[in-house]
């Protein structure tokens, strides 16, 4: 069981930065994808970014990959998205979200087993103007 408060909702210019935090609380020692995915009206589901919470390589979709960054710091249990070069179309409801077992490194298949099998969290609004 994995519980994940997200924080750093913000309204910001086009070419301008934010960074999402997520604190994730782990009820058992085990092996979890952690990740973010963002859901715009009209616009399908899609998964951003994820990495293991053990560490190691983080995948990013090709949408963001070059401006956004996932990170983790084990000894908060904090999960960060720092996003640059924010967009309009990066206008979105933003959750951390996490699914048992390792990544594979599809963003995709990440989003589908998190969403539908894991647990995210309550979703944070992230606008771009």
């Amino acid at each position: 069981h994995v519980q994940l408060v997200e924080s750093g909702r913000g309204s910001v210019q086009a070419g301008g930065s934010l960074t999402l935090s997520c604190a994730v609380s782990y009820s058992s020692y085990a092996t979890w994808c952690i990740g973010w995915i963002r859901q715009a009206p009209g616009k399908e589901r899609e998964g951003l970014a994820s990495m293991s919470n053990m560490g190691g390589n983080s995948y990013y979709a090709d949408s963001v990959k070059g401006r956004f960054t996932i990170s983790q710091d084990g000894a908060s249990n904090t999960l960060y998205l720092q996003m640059n070069s924010l967009q309009p179309e990066d206008t979105a409801m933003y959750y951390c979200a996490a699914h048992g077992g390792y990544c594979t490194g599809d963003l995709q298949q990440y989003a589908k087993e998190a969403w539908d099998f894991g647990y995210r969290g309550q979703g944070t609004q992230v606008t771009v103007s």
